[in-house]
């Protein structure tokens, strides 16, 4: 009897410390933001450094820094050895701002003060429906954004991170053979359409975004021996998108708005494309029951910050039929994104 009881006491407490770990999720959260802000795993990319040392290069305090050293450590992010010196490890690699899919600006964005304070009321989402972050600062997400120059660049530097590592797998996962001419609408500092550019030579490119964004991205294209090829453009896509494209693909953008105004986009590109042109739509989709996805944690980033959500395999065929569309196949990628394609209806 007392041994029963003994491990039905065992298979009680599992969960329990399950759901404690989970509780404290905002911990980890945190301290990763810290350590990315003040560029720890720089610090180490040559070789293990002491708290004290780490301090030093860093203007902190080494005893804090060592305590949070050490809870990260405890989860694998870094290591320490015997001597009291700390390691990279494969979790750490990517909050290397060189790393190859560095998520170390991604890591600065989620733990910023401004983002922060608004998932303290999700709750308050939960009950109106609204997002908290337009309680909290009284204006839309975009727009606070566009008012605030530094967490704009917190922002913007964020998705750049994270689009380094799904450009890649989209890039990988998707065959763009046939595509004469791509027009990247919203597409930021044109990441990805460089990559796609890069690996089929007879392709061209015209990229359309924001006034305050294309500056950049021209200087990006450049940089990348790109811009006789690839044309960036001032627009705003809810107006009206570039003519003329065999193909129009967004990335993360979709995502940002409600049905209405992700129709409107959708539909701004079906009336300048050609005849048999193809809609690309590259986001994460949420899977059916009760899988684990990362594009459902996304869904309450979306709650909390915009009038917008993450969409189901339906909900997209429905968007898309209401926007002129049939949604044909979704394409999976190495990365929690995966290509929605469609062609006119």
């Amino acid at each position: 009897m007392s041994q029963t009881v003994s491990q039905h006491v065992s298979h009680d407490a599992l969960p329990a410390a399950r759901l404690m770990q989970m509780i404290f999720g905002f911990v980890t959260s945190q301290a990763i933001s810290v350590a990315a802000r003040l560029g720890l795993a720089d610090l180490l990319k040559d070789g293990a450094k002491s708290a004290d040392e780490l301090a030093q290069a860093t203007g902190t305090q080494a005893r804090p820094l060592y305590r949070i050293l050490r809870a990260l450590a405890s989860v694998g992010i870094f290591a320490e050895d015997d001597t009291g010196h700390f390691w990279l490890t494969p979790l750490a690699e990517p909050l290397r701002s060189d790393a190859s899919s560095s998520l170390r600006d991604f890591s600065i964005f989620i733990g910023a003060d401004w983002h922060w304070r608004a998932w303290g009321d999700l709750f308050g989402s939960a009950e109106t429906g609204q997002p908290a972050f337009e309680k909290l600062y009284g204006k839309a997400y975009f727009d606070y954004l566009g008012e605030n120059p530094e967490p704009a660049r917190v922002f913007n530097d964020a998705m750049t991170s994270l689009s380094m590592a799904t450009s890649a797998a989209v890039v990988e996962g998707y065959d763009f053979t046939g595509i004469g001419k791509l027009v990247d609408v919203g597409g930021g500092h044109g990441l990805l359409l460089s990559s796609i550019l890069e690996k089929y030579p007879q392709m061209r490119g015209v990229l359309i975004d924001a006034p305050s964004v294309i500056a950049g991205t021209k200087t990006a294209i450049a940089a990348r021996g790109l811009a006789g090829r690839c044309d960036a453009v001032e627009g705003n896509f809810f107006a009206s998108v570039p003519a003329g494209g065999d193909a129009y693909i967004m990335k993360h953008i979709i995502h940002d708005w409600n049905d209405e105004r992700a129709s409107t986009i959708l539909q701004n590109c079906h009336r300048q494309m050609k005849g048999n042109g193809k809609l690309l739509v590259v986001e994460m989709v949420i899977p059916e029951g009760n899988a684990p996805s990362m594009g459902k944690l996304m869904d309450l980033e979306m709650l909390v910050l915009l009038h917008a959500y993450e969409r189901t395999e339906a909900e997209y065929r429905a968007l898309f039929e209401r926007s002129g569309f049939r949604l044909t196949r979704i394409v999976p990628t190495k990365s929690p994104y995966g290509v929605i394609e469609g062609v006119r209806i």
